[in-house]
């Protein structure tokens, strides 16, 4: 299953390792995730996850808990989550999530990041059926850790499958066990380096190099948008 968006994956930590553009990113997902679920982390599996990803990316302490104070701010009260599909270079199919304050301002640029590079944007729920959306949790690969096992006693946590990736351990769920499968895997001690809901293409599409160039160059432009919080594709 992981392999499917291995690609993708891998090509947008590279570019997200700059921090003037992740720290922004993270903050407004901690501070999205605080206003939806409220500021205590012991109470929030999501903002509990939030700040993870935060610190696996090195972001300071007090830069998080800026993100959880301004969740009760005025400005956190326009904040909404907001999605866009469209069709871009060689036909590939993409969503978008947005965290944003003024949605008119999120659709013309993302409107104009499809339609420069050839493509549009498609009725909203036009590729729902595109893509299975699952909760995936990331961490270390131990060596006292039998996986078979690991996958028996979190089946009743709402898991799916456990995908080793050399020494990293990718565990799936249906996104609607988010919490629950948090919460598993804290209980048996194991330290989740990234967790996320993501979308997973279900006809992954392989494209020519010379696609995949233009693909990248309109993805590029996509999450560099501050309000972009991310962006699947069903490339193989």
């Amino acid at each position: 299953m992981g392999r499917a968006f291995e690609y993708r994956r891998a090509a947008k930590e590279k570019r997200w390792d700059k921090m003037s553009k992740i720290f922004p990113k993270l903050a407004k997902a901690i501070t999205v995730a605080a206003k939806e679920g409220g500021p205590e982390p012991d109470m929030n599996a999501k903002l509990r996850t939030a700040i993870q990803n935060a610190k696996a990316q090195n972001m300071p302490k007090d830069n998080i808990e800026k993100a959880i104070k301004r969740a009760a701010g005025k400005d956190a009260e326009n904040f909404q989550m907001v999605n866009y599909e469209g069709k871009g270079p060689g036909g590939v199919l993409v969503v978008v999530e947005c965290a944003t304050d003024n949605p008119t301002r999120t659709v013309a640029n993302v409107k104009a990041y499809f339609s420069k590079s050839g493509g549009g944007l498609v009725p909203s729920g036009s590729l729902e059926f595109m893509f299975s959306r699952k909760a995936v949790f990331e961490f270390d690969f131990k060596e006292d850790m039998d996986l078979e096992e690991l996958e028996l006693e979190l089946i009743d946590a709402g898991l799916d499958e456990l995908e080793r990736m050399e020494e990293k351990v990718f565990a799936y769920s249906d996104y609607t066990n988010f919490g629950v499968l948090s919460e598993a895997l804290e209980k048996k001690g194991i330290e989740v380096l990234k967790a996320n809901l993501q979308r997973i293409p279900t006809n992954p599409v392989e494209f020519k190099e010379d696609q995949l160039e233009a693909i990248e160059k309109m993805l590029d432009k996509i999450e560099d948008d501050d309000d972009v919080q991310a962006v699947y594709t069903n490339i193989a």
